[in-house]
C-alpha cells in the first residue's frame, strides 16, 4: 500500500488505503493563538530539520508531533476554551448522530467522543472511500445544522482537521482509550456523548 502526503494550510496529513486514523476536529474558536502559535512553531522546527536534511521525519519525530498535539492542542482544548456549542445536548446530538450515520457503510469506527469544543474519531474509511470526503460530510453537515438549530450564521468548525495515521496496535488501543476516557479526564461527569460502536 502506497502512503500518500499531502499538506494542508497548516499540518501534513498522511493517507493509506486500509489505515485507520484518529482524528481531532474543533470548533473555529477553540483555541487561543497563542497556544496554536506555539504548537505550529514546535511542529515546524521538527519538520524544517528533516528537510534540511533531506530526508523523511524519523518514527522518533512523527511520535514527537504526535505528542506535542496533545501536549499543547488537546490540552487546550479540553480546558474548555471558546463557545462550547458542543456542551448543548442538542448540538452534541447531531454530531454524534452524523458520525454514526454512515457507520459500516462507507467508514468503521471503533471509537468517537463529541467533546464540548472538539471531537475525536478512531475511524477505518473503507475501501473506495476518502478520509478527506468523510471529514468534509461530518463538518459541513454538521455545521448548517447547528447553524440551524442556534441561529446563527458564519463558520462553525476550523477548516483544518488534525488526522494521525495508526501505525500499529498498541497506538490503536492507546488511541481507543484517550477517546473514551476523554471526558472524564476533562472533568465532565456524566458526559453522554462517548462511544464504540
Amino acid at each position: 500500500m502506497t502512503l500518500k502526503i499531502r499538506q494542508g494550510a497548516y499540518l501534513p496529513h498522511w493517507t493509506m488505503e486500509g489505515a485507520i486514523y484518529f482524528i481531532t476536529f474543533r470548533l473555529a474558536d477553540s483555541l487561543p493563538r497563542q497556544v496554536l502559535d506555539e504548537w505550529l512553531f514546535e511542529r515546524e522546527n521538527i519538520i524544517k530539520t528533516a528537510k534540511q536534511m533531506g530526508r523523511a521525519l524519523s518514527n522518533q519525530e512523527i511520535n514527537r508531533l504526535h505528542e506535542l498535539h496533545s501536549e499543547k492542542v488537546e490540552k487546550a482544548l479540553d480546558a474548555g476554551y471558546g463557545t462550547c456549542f458542543l456542551r448543548e445536548d442538542r448540538i452534541a446530538a447531531i454530531v454524534a448522530d452524523a458520525l454514526k450515520h454512515f457507520n459500516g457503510e462507507r467508514y468503521d469506527l471503533a471509537a468517537w467522543c463529541v467533546m464540548p469544543n472538539h471531537v475525536h474519531v478512531v475511524v477505518r474509511p473503507r475501501s473506495g472511500q476518502a478520509l478527506s470526503d468523510i471529514l468534509h460530510a461530518w463538518k459541513s453537515y454538521t455545521a448548517n445544522e447547528a447553524n440551524k438549530v442556534l441561529g446563527r450564521i458564519g463558520e462553525f468548525w476550523q477548516a483544518e482537521s488534525y488526522d494521525h495515521l495508526i501505525r500499529d496496535e498498541t497506538e490503536f488501543w492507546r488511541c481507543v482509550k484517550y477517546i473514551v476516557d476523554n471526558p472524564i479526564n476533562a472533568g465532565l461527569r456524566n458526559w453522554e456523548w462517548v462511544g464504540q460502536p
